[in-house]
């Protein structure tokens, strides 16, 4: 094991474009974490060479239902970035669309009309004339991919978005956006953002391999499962709120032994899990997400953690993975 502090920068996917290797989640900001905070976290975090800040145009709201908070964490980057024109040039600005943002009918969803009228709120709300990663939050199984690939080409051109990527897609989401893109001679998705960690590994079954052969970069988002993997059995451990009680309980024995394994070897359970992930193949980047300026510092001591092999394989014991498709099911 070696900790190296310098940034480590990734290629997204197949673009040019390069990303540190832990990036920005700021879906606590306007909810869990007060604006104030918000941008001493953005100050520390592109300081120390984040150059990557996640959001979406629904949050900190929820999913459905209340519209109200929709939007305010753009707006609190919006603030931040409105404050100082430097500072948009230094970061990769990535948002979502899909969810909803009103009581509209079309007020969701990836149509054209939906992606023309969200983008534009978003540039509004961010203070910004372009957003350098536009993620489609959810597969949208109504509108087709010809219609999304148009929308997105004519935000292309006219200079409001230069990248497209995916979240939360499976593996044949994927393929669908891929060669239909590739049919309309587009680069189409440079990123699929997917929940993975050590505990949820089920992207490894299809979408990875996906990902790796149309040159696709994993985002991986909650790398530390809302907290589970941060060492929450310790006394005065961060716990996490959003995991139900439930889910700590039954993989008690497996996360007994992960403390271990960090006791063992001297390395923060929080650091295990995100050295893990960013060594995992097709994965350019982790979403870190804090709620504090404390708990940033801490999460940054965990940038250029190397897990030697030997504790990778005995991670892989603890929390086997699938096997790749169709392997995992069948011969």
């Amino acid at each position: 094991m070696a900790t190296d502090t310098t940034p480590e920068y990734r290629r997204l996917g197949r673009s040019g474009l390069q990303i540190s290797s832990f990036a920005l989640g700021t879906f606590n900001f306007g909810g869990h974490t007060p604006e104030d905070q918000a941008h001493r976290i953005l100050d520390i975090a592109t300081d120390r060479g984040l150059n990557m800040v996640d959001t979406a145009n629904t949050y900190p709201g929820p999913i459905v239902g209340d519209f109200a908070d929709k939007g305010r964490g753009e707006e609190i980057i919006g603030r931040w970035i409105g404050a100082d024109t430097t500072r948009r040039e230094r970061i990769v600005l990535a948002t979502k669309v899909f969810g909803e943002m009103g009581p509209g009918v079309n007020d969701k969803g990836l149509s054209a009309r939906s992606i023309r009228h969200a983008l534009d709120a978003s540039l509004r709300r961010l203070q910004t004339d372009h957003i350098d990663l536009y993620q489609f939050h959810h597969v949208d199984r109504t509108a087709p991919w010809d219609e999304i690939w148009e929308a997105i080409d004519v935000a292309v051109r006219q200079g409001k978005v230069l990248y497209a990527g995916s979240s939360n897609f499976a593996g044949w989401h994927l393929a669908q956006a891929q060669e239909s893109a590739r049919r309309r001679l587009m680069i189409g998705l440079v990123s699929e953002q997917a929940l993975y960690n050590l505990l949820v590994r089920d992207i490894e079954r299809e979408l990875v391999p996906a990902a790796l052969e149309y040159g696709t970069s994993i985002i991986a988002w909650s790398p530390l499962h809302s907290g589970l993997l941060a060492g929450p059995r310790r006394e005065g451990s961060r716990r996490s709120t959003a995991r139900p009680a439930t889910t700590l309980a039954t993989r008690a024995a497996e996360l007994a032994q992960y403390e271990q394994l960090a006791d063992d070897t001297g390395i923060a359970p929080w650091r295990l899990a995100l050295g893990w992930v960013v060594s995992r193949p097709g994965v350019a980047t982790a979403l870190i997400g804090p709620r504090t300026v404390e708990h940033l510092e801490q999460l940054l001591d965990a940038w250029g953690e190397c897990l030697d092999a030997d504790i990778q394989h005995r991670l892989d014991e603890l929390f086997p993975g699938p096997k790749t498709a169709p392997e995992d099911h069948a011969w």
